[in-house]
């Protein structure tokens, strides 16, 4: 079948009419693509601030928790004296009670002034500044069992947090009695005791 210039010219309307109806189709096929990606687009925006939403709610809710965990346990450091400023007439004080109870043959002490802790390694300590106040000890002790006495009187008396680093202990023979010609002797420990009292000072308190 041949079509001639006449026949193309008749049909020439039906023709425009199929090419444009083409165009709006693929015009239409274009926008609603568009449609569908900007849809999908805000979609994966709207969820993932939802999923924000929901992150920072579950924070919100355990903070809460843990302040309600924590709570007593903040409020009894506060009351022991580790947390904020340094106790040191306490801390003297407390020693000097200690003495009291004769609980070694003597000791003395010497306490450095404050100064910020700088661990190794390197520690976060969060909002809070640890301090930290050497304290040496050198005690004249009958037996060993007595610097534990020390210890557990030092931790149970005295409000605060001494951190012992180490102890050495070193045997000696003295002189307790008998006449000048043949004196008695007995042996007896002297004892060398480093560490200190660590106190957390929170950085929003004046």
């Amino acid at each position: 079948m041949k079509f001639s210039r006449s026949d193309f010219y008749l049909m020439r309307w039906s023709i425009l009419a199929v090419c444009a109806s083409a165009l709006v189709s693929v015009a239409a096929l274009y926008s609603s693509g568009k449609y569908v990606e900007n849809t999908q687009n805000e979609r994966h925006l709207a969820q993932s601030m939802l999923n924000d939403a929901n992150n920072h709610l579950v924070t919100a809710r355990q903070d809460q928790e843990n302040m309600a965990i924590y709570a007593d346990e903040y409020g009894a450091l506060i009351g022991w004296n580790i947390i904020g400023d340094g106790q040191r007439l306490d801390w003297m004080e407390g020693l000097e009670n200690i003495r009291r109870k004769n609980l070694v043959t003597d000791f003395r002490y010497s306490i450095a002034p404050q100064k910020t802790f700088v661990s190794r390694p390197p520690i976060d300590s969060g909002n809070f500044a640890i301090h930290y106040s050497e304290m040496k000890l050198q005690f004249d002790l009958l037996h060993e069992g007595q610097l534990l006495n020390f210890f557990d009187a030092l931790r149970t008396d005295i409000k605060g947090w001494y951190q012992l680093e180490g102890c050495t202990l070193q045997r000696s023979v003295a002189a307790i009695g008998g006449d000048n010609d043949t004196p008695t002797a007995a042996a007896y420990l002297k004892a060398e005791c480093g560490g200190g009292w660590i106190t957390l000072k929170n950085r929003n308190t004046p």
